[in-house]
C-alpha cells in the first residue's frame, strides 16, 4: 500500500524542502550510553561523524549523564540519530554473548525548548497521540523543565526503526514551530 507522503515526489516536496534545513538535536544521555557511542579511542563517534555527515559534539564532564548534540541537515541529523539508535541496541541490548533477547527497546532523551513542547503534545494531547498511534514509538514529554534550564526531556523508546520515525515526526513539528 502506498504511503500518503508517495514516492513520487512531482516538483519540491515538503519533504525536500526540509532536507536545506540545519537542524539541531540534543540528547541527555547516561554514560554508559556515552562510552557506547563514543566508542574505543573515539571511533565509534568518529565513524558516525563522517558517514552521517553531522556534527556531534558531547559535553565534557564526569556527571552521570551528558548532552550528545547533533548539529546538520535534517538528513544528516536523522542518519545520525539512526545509527546511534542502532549503536545502543547493539551495545546496551545485547546479552553478555552479543545475542539479544528479542529486540531491548532503546530510550533516547531528547531535550526540546519548553515553549515548543506545547505544539508537540497538541490539544488535549492529539499530536503526540498521532505521533504514537503511527510511529509505535512509546514517546512520553517530561511535566517539569529539566534543572536549570527552560528546556524538557521528551523520551522516546522503541525499537530503533520506530524511534527514528518518531524523532522525525518531533523535528517536524519542532521546524514548523518558530
Amino acid at each position: 500500500m502506498a504511503s500518503p507522503d508517495g514516492a513520487s515526489g512531482v516538483g519540491s516536496s515538503p519533504e525536500e524542502t526540509e532536507l536545506s534545513i540545519t537542524l539541531t538535536l540534543r540528547m541527555l544521555m547516561h554514560g554508559k550510553e556515552i562510552g557506547s557511542i563514543i566508542g574505543k579511542k573515539g571511533e565509534t563517534v568518529k565513524r558516525i561523524r563522517e558517514q552521517s555527515s553531522a556534527r556531534i559534539t558531547i559535553s565534557e564532564g564526569s556527571c552521570p549523564e551528558r548532552i550528545t548534540t547533533i548539529t546538520g541537515s535534517t538528513d544528516a541529523v536523522f542518519r545520525a540519530v539512526s545509527m546511534i539508535a542502532f549503536k545502543l541496541e547493539e551495545d546496551l541490548g545485547a546479552g553478555g554473548d552479543g545475542v539479544s533477547a528479542g529486540r531491548a527497546p532503546v530510550t533516547l532523551r531528547l531535550v526540546i525548548p519548553a515553549s515548543q513542547c506545547g505544539s508537540l503534545i497538541g490539544k488535549a494531547g492529539a499530536k503526540i497521540r498521532e505521533i504514537r498511534e503511527s510511529t509505535g514509538a512509546q514517546v512520553q514529554v517530561a511535566g517539569d523543565l529539566l534543572p536549570n534550564s527552560t528546556e524538557r526531556a521528551v523520551t522516546v523508546s522503541g525499537v530503533p526503526d520506530t524511534i527514528i520515525q518518531c524523532v522525525r515526526q518531533i523535528c517536524a513539528v519542532i521546524l514548523e514551530v518558530p
